[in-house]
């Protein structure tokens, strides 16, 4: 996601949150084929640029490497305070957990019988 307009619309209506220690993850369907993020890392919640930089990469890989198994949503992740202290294993790892809570939230709120049938 890039133009304000496509963050703030997940920002006014996410239609469910995966939390962890040290961050947010804000989830809207968006009707596409495919996921698609954005990164919140403010300057506030992680000082130094390299740190904000370096989650920005952890975060970026992981998705990429879970996106085939994502469902078609805009994913906004949103930095909490000492997520800066973690290193990335370990940010991966919650990655990972994070993505696996996504598909299992998102496969129970989808109504029973919205599947593809043809």
């Amino acid at each position: 996601m890039l133009r304000p307009a496509e963050f703030q619309a997940v920002f006014d209506s996410a239609g469910l949150k995966v939390g962890e220690s040290g961050f947010l993850l804000l989830v809207r369907p968006n009707g596409s084929d495919h996921a698609r993020l954005g990164l919140v890392i403010a300057k506030k919640k992680v000082r130094r640029s390299v740190d904000r930089n370096r989650l920005k990469r952890v975060v970026r890989d992981s998705f990429r490497r879970h996106l085939a198994t994502l469902p078609a949503a805009d994913v906004i992740f949103m930095a909490r305070q000492d997520l800066a202290n973690l290193p990335s294993a370990d940010l991966h790892a919650a990655l990972v957990q994070a993505w696996k809570r996504l598909r299992r939230k998102m496969d129970s709120s989808r109504p029973a019988g919205s599947g593809t049938e043809a």
